[in-house]
C-alpha cells in the first residue's frame, strides 16, 4: 500500500511537471501545420489566440464542436483555417485542415489524420503526394460547382489508380467547407476570443 501511494505521487507530480510542457509542443505542432496552409507573412495575429469553437455541422462533416483559427493582418481579415472532416472516407473519417482566404479562395488543405490503406489512400498526404495541394487557389467559382468532383465523376480532380472512394470523399468535404464559410462568413469574423476558447461576439 505504501509502495502503491508513493507510486501514485509520482506520477502525479510527473503529469503535473510535464503537463504544460506537453501542451506547448502541441501547440508548436499545430501552429507549423497551420503555417503549412498560412505562411506567417501573411498575417499578425496569434493564430492559436483568436481560434473559436464551432459547433457541430453537417456541412463540416462534424459530429461535435471543432476549432477554427482566424487569421488577421493590420487589423483586417486575411482568412480561416477550419477543421472539417470527410466522414465517408475508404476507411474511416478523414480530418482536414481546409484554409480560406476572406475572398473565397482555398490557401491551402492539408490531411491531419486518417486510417487509409497505406500506398493508396493515403496520397493524400502531403508528405506522399502534391495532390492536396491541388485545391490551392481554387474557390466556389474554379472550377464551378458541376466539376467539384473526381475526373470519373465528371469533374476536375484527379483519382488514384485503385482508389477513387478516399479523393472523392476529400473533394466533398473540402467543396463543403467552402460553402459553409460562404455562409457564414461575416458571422465567423465577427466573433473573436478570450484566449481560452470561448467564443465571444464582438
Amino acid at each position: 500500500m505504501i509502495f502503491a501511494i508513493i507510486g501514485s505521487g509520482i506520477v502525479g507530480l510527473t503529469y503535473e511537471n510535464t503537463y504544460e510542457r506537453i501542451k506547448l509542443n502541441e501547440q508548436r505542432v499545430l501552429l507549423r501545420k497551420l503555417n503549412t496552409i498560412l505562411s506567417p507573412s501573411e498575417y499578425d495575429n496569434d493564430l492559436l489566440v483568436d481560434k473559436i469553437v464551432l459547433e457541430q455541422d453537417s456541412m463540416l462533416g462534424t459530429s461535435e464542436p471543432s476549432n477554427a483559427y482566424l487569421a488577421y493582418k493590420n487589423n483586417k481579415p486575411v482568412a480561416i483555417v477550419l477543421s472539417p472532416v470527410a466522414p465517408n472516407g475508404y476507411s474511416g473519417p478523414i480530418n482536414m485542415l481546409v484554409g480560406i482566404y476572406y475572398d473565397g479562395t482555398i490557401a491551402g488543405v492539408r490531411v491531419v489524420k486518417h486510417r487509409e490503406t497505406p500506398g493508396l489512400g493515403d496520397i493524400v498526404e502531403s508528405q506522399r503526394s502534391d495532390w492536396i495541394l491541388g485545391f490551392d487557389d481554387k474557390s466556389l467559382e474554379n472550377p464551378g460547382s458541376k466539376k467539384w468532383k473526381v475526373k470519373r465523376d465528371g469533374g476536375e480532380f484527379d483519382q488514384f489508380t485503385g482508389a477513387t472512394i478516399t479523393p472523392r470523399a476529400v473533394v466533398k468535404a473540402v467543396h463543403s467547407a467552402l460553402l459553409y464559410f460562404q455562409e457564414h462568413r461575416k458571422k465567423l469574423f465577427k466573433q473573436t476570443t478570450d484566449g481560452s476558447g470561448t467564443v465571444k461576439n464582438s
